[in-house]
């Protein structure tokens, strides 16, 4: 297949992309983003397309990948905020400014309150944080959205419980 015929073909299943690409991520503007980087790479990887018969199967695997991809390195991001901490902490501790001593405590305490979190309820908190709205929360871990909301409630209200010294 030439390069003209394959361009051709991903302008043809371009709606189709789309409606996929809205599936995976349930937010018309990250639908876009996503298929923009799906044809991007199929353009730039359009050597490696093989069986001519199937480009609308290979593009939506190489659109479930990137979704894949780009989702794990968003955890990855989230946990690597975790262990950044330990490194800062460390750093707080060792200045002999009285202030920064306070403020790593703080972040100690802040660290020791979201650690104790069970994972089932931390990994929504965590995508909350993030950035992410309820329904990509509740689509993405495969839980209700109603499940969603109420462990953010329960973590919110710990939070406030236990770091009621802070405010």
């Amino acid at each position: 297949m030439g390069k003209v015929e394959f361009t051709q073909g991903i302008l043809d299943i371009q709606s189709d992309l789309q409606r996929f690409a809205y599936k995976l991520t349930a937010d018309r503007d990250s639908a876009k983003d996503l298929v923009q980087d799906c044809v991007l790479q199929a353009l730039d990887n359009h050597e490696k397309f093989a069986y001519s018969k199937n480009l609308k199967g290979w593009m939506y695997t190489l659109m479930r990948n990137i979704f894949v991809n780009n989702y794990r390195r968003t955890i990855r991001e989230m946990n690597i905020i975790d262990d950044t901490y330990s490194i800062h902490q460390q750093r707080m501790i060792e200045d002999e400014d009285g202030d920064k001593f306070e403020l790593a405590y703080d972040m100690k305490q802040l660290y020791r309150v979201l650690h104790s979190i069970p994972d089932d309820m931390k990994v929504p908190f965590q995508m909350f944080v993030a950035g992410f709205k309820y329904r990509e929360i509740a689509e993405k871990l495969g839980l209700p959205i109603g499940t969603v909301k109420s462990r953010l409630f329960f973590i919110r209200k710990r939070l406030k419980e236990e770091l009621k010294e802070f405010s």
